[in-house]
């Protein structure tokens, strides 16, 4: 159900500056202690209910896409293994990179560069987990709100401005498409197939593919609406990186509707029956969040300028009928 293991819109000045909850001044958004502690906060939680299968136990330290997407897949797994993670292995990171912004006022996010223990650390398998953390105010906890695993080679090298990273605003002109929109022109190339900027690859031309196919299946026909999400912890959230371009975390929601013909119902696996409301009949609806990592080439690039280099996903919800 997940694609993987299982940050807080800027709106800046030109001169990078807004008064926000009263605050003018540009600080860190984070101290590297504090970032630090954020990231051990982060692991403990996760371990013990990656553990026990119960979604309480992180609840307080995940949010976003990345919170959604782990509390269903828990809620889930907690249902089909009551007794918990019989496989259960400690999620180990390590060699972390901080990638802290300034900002003015709040919310405040950074990210953390890691290296975890579920790969080889060698060859095109050595893989980075990186963690968006968002802040909505002082007293408030730091809580993950993006997971992108990529591999070691594609993680950019970030820009930085008096020690610190440079964060992209929502409707920068920088990027070729302003970060608060990315999800709108995903979605609708996922639609129509209009390329424009995107480049082939795994999560836009063969993703659409295979949804096509999906869409042919004897028998069954299969549905999908998607829809930008940016609201609260799900805005998107971006960096500039030291070529000239911008990595950039954005959300959105889709809908996976499945038809059986008449005298049949659609599959449906344990963990999405854990999940589902009414009864399969001849159709069942899948919710899903999906979490998308892509570099942004700079504004004036025609083709290939986008390139969505993850995807995370997981089932939150299904209806049966």
């Amino acid at each position: 159900m997940l694609a993987a293991a299982a940050a807080a819109l800027l709106t800046l000045t030109a001169s990078g500056c807004v008064t926000v909850h009263g605050e003018s001044a540009l600080v860190p958004a984070a101290t590297a202690a504090e970032a630090e502690q954020a990231l051990k906060d982060f692991t403990t939680a996760f371990n013990e209910a990656n553990k026990t299968y119960d979604p309480a136990r992180d609840a307080g330290r995940v949010t976003g896409p990345f919170g959604e997407i782990n509390q269903a897949g828990l809620r889930s797994r907690k249902i089909t293994n009551p007794h918990g993670n019989p496989d259960h292995r400690p999620l180990e990171l390590t060699d972390t990179k901080f990638v802290i912004p300034r900002k003015a006022g709040w919310p405040r996010f950074f990210l953390a560069d890691t290296d975890s223990n579920r790969d080889t650390d060698q060859g095109p398998g050595d893989t980075r987990w990186l963690l968006v953390f968002v802040r909505g105010g002082a007293t408030e906890p730091w809580k993950a709100a993006y997971l992108s695993v990529m591999s070691a080679s594609r993680v950019p090298v970030f820009k930085r401005e008096q020690g610190y990273a440079v964060p992209v605003a929502a409707g920068s002109t920088t990027p070729v498409i302003a970060p608060g929109v990315l999800g709108e022109r995903y979605v609708s190339f996922l639609k129509d197939g209009q390329q424009g900027p995107f480049t082939p690859g795994t999560h836009t031309t063969v993703w659409r593919e295979q949804r096509k196919k999906a869409a042919a299946r004897t028998g069954l026909v299969t549905q999908y609406v998607d829809q930008a999400e940016s609201r609260g912890d799900f805005a998107p959230l971006a960096f500039a990186t030291e070529d000239g371009g911008t990595l950039v975390f954005f959300a959105t929601r889709y809908y996976e509707r499945q038809t059986a013909a008449a005298g049949y119902r659609p599959k449906v696996g344990a963990d999405v029956k854990a999940l589902m409301t009414g009864e399969v009949k001849n159709t069942v609806t899948k919710r899903w969040v999906s979490s998308q990592t892509a570099l942004l080439k700079p504004a004036g690039t025609e083709r290939n300028a986008v390139t969505v280099l993850t995807r995370l996903q997981g089932v939150t919800a299904a209806e049966g009928s």
